[in-house]
């Protein structure tokens, strides 16, 4: 099977402008197509929703909900839960048989109880919608068959970019060491080497190093899919795909640090380091080479080290060559959460509809130059110029108050992640220059790349559900070890040994009997 997108004309510079009149009543084949009755477009509809949030939650009797209710003609009655309780709230509503309309879901949900509630007719079969919603239709095959539950789709993902981290280097580092920027784990590595001997920064102390790593081996620093420990792109002996964290390549990938370990061009007390502390390696310029990406960066990280550094730059290191030939990074799962739309809602056309217009116009790109009250669609997405938001040297500014009270229908949709046509699209800026410098080139290579759909994202395993979490960090923890000097890199095979009698060849077993990629190649998307 080839992963590939659906084919429409469709840009994700063009702003789709949604009017709660566009739904349809659905005829069944042999039926003649014919316009809904007047009064079941223009009926007020009662919609049911439940969700999570962050934070304090703000109320749900708002202008955000009013304003909903107003442009789509609903009676909307959502249900917020803090994320903290939401899973406990969600087994309690799911069981009782009572389910909302439309229901969030976290990333995590699609590997039981969705299938579970899937096969039970909880949900509404949603595939005869896809092509009529060009937000829906931009979604990748490999990630719709994540969500196949006995061949079809019972639920819309929430965009989460392909992208992940690429290794980011300290620019002005290697210009005082007449460095360029390297291309394979070797130039890497002598650029680590230098940063630690070399005295990148010019004040005559040894005080730096090269690569910032923290705890579970974080970041893991891969170049692409074939040295990615969370990919399944390579095989055993049996013809198996396997987890990559017991690849050859990981294996050499454990050498590499390793060696950098002894030439202390690593973080020395990394196993012990949480994600903070690991930043702070970086961003108070002790090391010269961290990870970078562009959704997500922390502008107060920068800003920091601009303080303590006016002359600080980054770069960054694209995908390398692997020695197969291929050249690409693993695409995420590509979505962080779903949304499901109840089977009782499903029997209303009209309400399926109205709920798929007010996702479609959350999931819509807006592009930077439209994002501005002249935009009708922004302008009610964002609350209302002088409400919610005020614009400010031309860019819009959210109000303190605006999610407190409640002032944008944002707040309560349960997916507000335009879906871009490509993850180039999409717009992420910095106030940090810096930061944004390495981000806008960072997106440049990313809308270059391939991307791999790593085959084990639609492969269910009850192992994994189990015990995942306990067989990859006793992977993680072994092979601390070897980095840290304190257990050979040659005990390897060992080391995989020990793993499957733990229950690492039954995940193995039961993530290949679902995979239907024989070949990783052609899971290139």
């Amino acid at each position: 099977m080839r992963f590939k997108k659906h084919a429409l004309i469709f840009t994700a510079a063009v702003t789709l402008t949604v009017a709660c009149s566009s739904g349809g009543t659905k005829t069944e084949p042999g039926d003649s197509a014919k316009e809904p009755e007047e009064s079941d477009k223009d009926r007020q509809i009662k919609i049911t929703a439940m969700k999570f949030g962050y934070g304090e939650l703000p109320p749900n009797d708002s202008p955000g909900v009013q304003m909903i209710n107003e442009r789509f003609n609903v009676d909307y009655q959502v249900n917020q839960v803090p994320v903290g309780s939401y899973s406990e709230k969600l087994s309690a509503v799911l069981a009782s048989g009572t389910i909302p309309d439309i229901v969030a879901f976290e990333a995590p949900d699609i590997s039981n109880r969705y299938p579970k509630f899937a096969r039970q007719n909880a949900f509404l079969a949603l595939d005869d919608y896809i092509d009529d919603y060009p937000s829906l239709a931009l979604v990748p095959d490999f990630i719709w068959d994540q969500f196949r539950v006995d061949g079809k789709i019972y639920a819309i993902p929430k965009y989460y970019p392909r992208f992940g981290f690429l290794p980011m280097i300290r620019k002005d580092w290697l210009d005082n060491l007449g460095l360029e920027v390297p291309t394979n784990y070797e130039e890497l590595k002598q650029v680590a080497i230098a940063f630690t001997k070399g005295d990148p920064d010019g004040n005559g102390k040894n005080d730096t190093y090269g690569i910032a790593l923290g705890q579970n081996i974080n970041p893991n620093y891969n170049l692409g899919a074939y040295w990615d420990p969370n990919a399944w792109y390579h095989k055993n002996d049996k013809g198996q795909f396997i987890p990559g964290w017991i690849s050859e390549a990981r294996k050499e990938m454990i050498e590499w640090f390793a060696d950098l370990y002894e030439e202390n061009a690593v973080t020395r007390d990394f196993a012990s380091l949480d994600w903070n502390a690991t930043n702070k390696e970086f961003y108070s310029g002790r090391a010269g080479i961290f990870i970078g990406t562009p959704r997500g960066m922390i502008n107060a990280n920068a800003d920091s080290l601009v303080q303590l550094d006016p002359n600080a730059e980054f770069t960054f290191m694209a995908p390398a060559v692997a020695p197969d030939g291929s050249q690409g990074l693993t695409s995420s799962s590509g979505f962080v959460g779903f949304m499901t739309i109840s089977a009782e809602a499903g029997k209303d056309e009209e309400k399926v509809r109205r709920i798929l217009e007010m996702t479609e116009l959350a999931r819509t790109v807006i592009p930077e130059d439209r994002m501005n009250p002249d935009n009708p669609d922004f302008d009610f997405l964002m609350g209302g110029e002088g409400k919610a938001y005020d614009m400010v040297d031309g860019k819009p500014v959210a109000k303190e108050n605006a999610l407190k009270d409640g002032l944008r229908p944002t707040s309560y949709l349960l997916d507000d992640v335009p879906w871009p046509e490509k993850d180039s699209d999409k717009v992420y800026k910095y106030s940090n220059p810096i930061l944004d410098a390495v981000v806008q080139d960072m997106l440049k290579v990313h809308g270059e790349s391939k991307f791999y759909g790593s085959p084990h994202y639609a492969a269910p395993s009850p192992t994994y559900l189990e015990k995942g979490n306990e067989l990859t960090q006793f992977l993680i923890d072994e092979q601390s070890k070897m980095i840290a000097g304190q257990r050979p890199v040659s005990d390897w095979d060992k080391m995989v040994d020990e793993f499957m009698k733990k229950g690492g060849d039954k995940w193995i077993e039961e993530v290949n009997a679902g995979i239907t990629i024989q070949d990783p190649k052609e899971a290139w998307d």
